[in-house]
């Protein structure tokens, strides 16, 4: 024998010793007592990240945390200043990613704030709008046109048209009556009545579909993957020779503090200033696109929609506007294109009960009510709505009727089928053009309803209830009205942009798949093959998968589904983005590489996407994708300048402790990261182009490029610094001379990397066809103009003196400064040779 279920908490069920809701609502006294009890719509924890959280997650990644460790170590063997100078960099990285987030957050709650929905509850036989939260189970909530159902309920009076379009993507207004259940999520959008909250809390079904965005999601994109690849290398080569260091310092009896800020200097060597460039990037994106109307919540979000090759969105509200546009008119037999103009616009104007259908009509035909005799609200199961006029006047019929074609046609005077004439009173001549006007119509995607009118208001029949409403057995066919869903502005401007772009656009919706069909011609997609989701389930993955590689349209789509087409197709290796706007589109958002989401969807959709629209926008997609091609560009040029450097400095330290001694000072290292890496890689991402660019992989980024700079600037700055010890005469030097001169020899190694790595600037944008021979020769002169102020700078910092004992220079000697302007000269012209006829590619034999 087997028990049943017991009902789920925050549910009536659960509760059977809850007497009835009356009529009049609960007492406050009882609402509160429940609430006491434990009955009430306690808040779901938010969607969005906390401040702390936020806070946490940008600060202790696992670089950071380990130059925390060694500025700690800095300061314990008493060089603080080096500790200062070395955390300096990825305090700038930490602040750029908490400021952008931080914003983005602040902006998402203050529209969750004003669009949160309000409840109007009956307590005490007195209607008081409350929030949500103040709601108890079993209390009585007022129901009408425009307002949401915030819980599940039943009716308990009252008869309302509801749209559950946020919650299963379908369109169709559906009617409900007393004993029917309503759910949280949906809008009332005709009728008015009232329902007893019978869930609260988690249990509601809007908050079960949403339970998956309460936690935190973090994508990371092949540009983040990349760079993080690199830090993950070099960081693993600086441990082991970290290792080397300490055994070196045992072994020569070095002092603790020279250890460390050895060591130190060496983990900067890790380049997180790919991070900080990252950061500023992102942040220079989501500035940009703000004025167009799109919120990055995840910092990567713009430069992620660049990788984008399959782009998922739904239909309703997110394709469309979530509203109708008339397409024009069709007069039938006698009638004018102005009797039927009249006739709809009356209708429109005076229907107390109005829908998107009756709205797109005021629109368009704008005009005063008339007094009523009579009125059918529309029904998604009669498909007709009517309205009887008390006065006929102003050339409007007495009765005028509104609907599909196949759902009238009983009550018209020929009783004629769309196929055909059923009996001899029929006019063929009618029903063939009505046939014709019909097939030319719906062939372009348009919805078509017929417009039946009768002389008479008095010849409505009177029905006991709404169910049983009907119409005259005499009404006569007027016309057509032709009305189009209406997409948003740009949509296929946008979407047309994308599919030149090599992106794969399917659209997934809860509606009729010929109905999406029809708006995807609209929309510009014309090989829109379909299928309906029951013919999903079946389908193993491997089945599923193809079909959703194949097919561009899916209809009668449940959000469950839709979770599961996304996640196929990422698992076929694409790089998915979903655009959706309601409740049901949450769980594929968050399956999603990148989720958008519309400003006038719901806060869970909101909460849990990368980029919001939030002026629904589809052009701020466009620029979105402008500014992550500006992204990559500016990191590709980048990636190249800090690749370079930590190579060069790399073999450099190496060679110089097989040789004789460690060849630069940690300070010296800060400098040289400020202007050949940090200020550079700021601009440069401030400066970079759209447009799509040809990106070479990692390893040959490293073959073609790194590795020729590379060699040829750690071979020349190694023959710099003993050059410059050998013409100081260092072999004969006293102790306190040799530590002058090995400190003018690091100054002028020094000195050559900052010069050859702002050259490395000009060659990687090159203003002239000289340099042009490891990049395309480009139009904007300003980096090569930042590489001449820089390389200024830095003369200007080795002249003046508490500048140049801040970064622990020497004074330079003219002999040094010649030794370097040489060194510079002969890089120049090997390194490009190098390039030029690739010698690293030709040896490695990939050229």
């Amino acid at each position: 024998m087997t028990t049943a279920a017991a009902p789920p908490p925050g549910t009536l069920a659960a509760h059977p010793e809850l007497p009835g809701t009356p009529a009049e609502g609960l007492t406050a006294g009882e609402a509160a007592r429940r609430r006491d009890a434990g009955l009430g719509n306690t808040a779901l924890p938010p969607t969005t990240r906390t401040y702390l959280q936020i806070l946490r997650e940008n600060t202790f990644t696992f670089v950071n945390n380990i130059l925390f460790a060694l500025g700690l170590a800095l300061i314990a063997v008493g060089r603080p200043m080096d500790a200062v100078v070395s955390l300096a960099v990825i305090s700038t990285n930490i602040v750029v990613g908490i400021v952008q987030e931080i914003r983005a957050k602040r902006t998402l709650d203050r529209v969750a704030l004003l669009t949160r929905p309000t409840a109007t509850v009956v307590r005490d036989g007195e209607a008081i709008e409350v929030p949500p939260d103040d709601l108890v189970l079993g209390d009585l909530v007022a129901l009408r046109a425009g307002d949401q159902v915030v819980l599940d309920g039943r009716l308990a009076s009252g008869s309302v048209g509801v749209d559950e379009s946020q919650l299963t993507g379908e369109s169709d207004v559906l009617p409900k009556r007393p004993g029917d259940e309503v759910f949280s999520g949906s809008f009332a959008t005709t009728g008015t009545g009232r329902y007893v909250v019978e869930k609260v809390a988690a249990a509601s079904l809007a908050n079960q579909i949403t339970a998956g965005a309460r936690s935190f999601r973090r994508v990371i994109t092949p540009l983040q993957s990349e760079v993080n690849l690199v830090v993950r290398v070099v960081l693993a080569i600086v441990i082991y020779l970290e290792i080397l260091l300490v055994i070196r310092g045992l072994v020569q009896a070095l002092r603790p503090g020279d250890v460390v800020a050895d060591a130190t200097l060496l983990a900067g060597l890790v380049p997180n200033g790919l991070f900080v460039s990252i950061a500023v990037a992102y942040a220079l994106g989501a500035i940009r696109i703000l004025r167009f109307g799109a919120l990055v919540q995840q910092a990567n979000a713009i430069e992620s929609l660049s990788h984008v090759d399959v782009l998922c969105l739904d239909k309703t509200g997110t394709l469309t506007a979530n509203r109708l546009a008339v397409h024009g008119v069709v007069a039938l037999g006698e009638a004018t294109e102005g009797d039927v103009v009249a006739a709809v616009a009356a209708l429109a104007a005076s229907a107390t009960a109005g829908n998107k259908t009756s709205e797109a009509i005021a629109v368009r035909w704008p005009r005063a009510a008339l007094p009523l005799a009579g009125e059918v609200p529309f029904s998604s199961a009669r498909k007709w709505s009517a309205v009887a006029f008390a006065d006929a006047n102003e050339g409007v019929p007495g009765i005028v009727a509104l609907g599909a074609p196949q759902f009238l046609r009983r009550y018209l005077a020929s009783a004629a089928d769309l196929e055909g004439p059923d009996d001899a009173d029929a006019d063929p001549d009618d029903w063939d053009a009505l046939r014709a006007e019909l097939s030319r119509l719906t062939a372009q995607g348009l919805r078509v309803l017929l417009v039946a009118t009768h002389p008479e208001a008095s010849a409505l029949p009177a029905a006991p209830d709404d169910a049983s409403a009907t119409l005259p057995s005499s009404m006569r066919a007027l016309g057509l009205v032709a009305l189009r869903d209406e997409l948003r502005d740009e949509a296929a401007e946008t979407l047309a942009s994308f599919r030149d772009n090599g992106v794969h656009v399917k659209i997934i919706s809860g509606d009729d798949p010929e109905t999406v069909v029809a708006l995807a011609r609209q929309a510009g997609i014309a090989d829109a093959a379909h299928v309906s989701g029951d013919e999903l389930d079946p389908l193993d993955d491997a089945q599923l998968g193809a079909l959703a590689e194949a097919t561009t349209v899916f209809g009668r789509i449940t959000p469950a589904q839709k979770e599961r087409l996304v996640d196929t197709l990422r698992g076929r290796g694409h790089y998915v983005a979903m655009i959706g706007d309601g409740v049901n589109d949450v769980l594929s958002l968050k399956k999603a590489n990148l989720a958008i989401a519309m400003g006038s969807g719901t806060q869970a959709t909101r909460g849990v996407a990368d980029l919001v629209l939030m002026q629904d926008s589809f052009g701020a997609v466009a620029q979105a994708v402008e500014e992550g091609q500006r992204i990559l560009n500016g990191m590709q040029d980048i990636l190249k300048l800090f690749l370079a450097r930590i190579a060069t400095v790399g073999l450099v330290i190496v060679s110089s402790l097989v040789v004789v001694t460690f060849p630069i000072e940690l300070r010296n290292a800060s400098a040289l990261t400020v202007f050949t890496v940090g200020i550079p890689s700021a601009l440069l991402a401030l400066w970079a182009a759209p447009g799509r660019r040809v990106r070479a992989s990692l390893p040959r980024t490293l073959a073609t490029f790194v590795a020729p700079a590379a060699i040829v600037s750690s071979l020349a700055g190694l023959l710099v610094l003993y050059g410059s010890l050998f013409l100081a005469g260092a072999n004969g030097l006293h102790a306190a001379d040799f530590t002058v001169a090995l400190d003018n020899a690091r100054t002028a190694l020094t000195a050559f990397l900052v010069f050859v790595g702002l050259l490395l600037i000009v060659f990687v944008e090159p203003p002239i066809r000289w340099f042009a021979v490891a990049e395309p020769i480009t139009r904007d002169r300003r980096p090569a103009l930042l590489a001449v102020v820089l390389a200024i700078g830095f003369i200007v910092v080795l002249q003046v003196g508490f500048a140049r004992a801040f970064f622990s220079f020497g004074l330079p000697e003219p002999r040094d400064a010649i030794l370097v302007a040489v060194a510079v000269v002969a890089w120049t012209v090997l390194v490009r040779e190098f390039w030029r006829r690739r010698l690293v590619e030709r040896f490695l034999g990939t050229a």
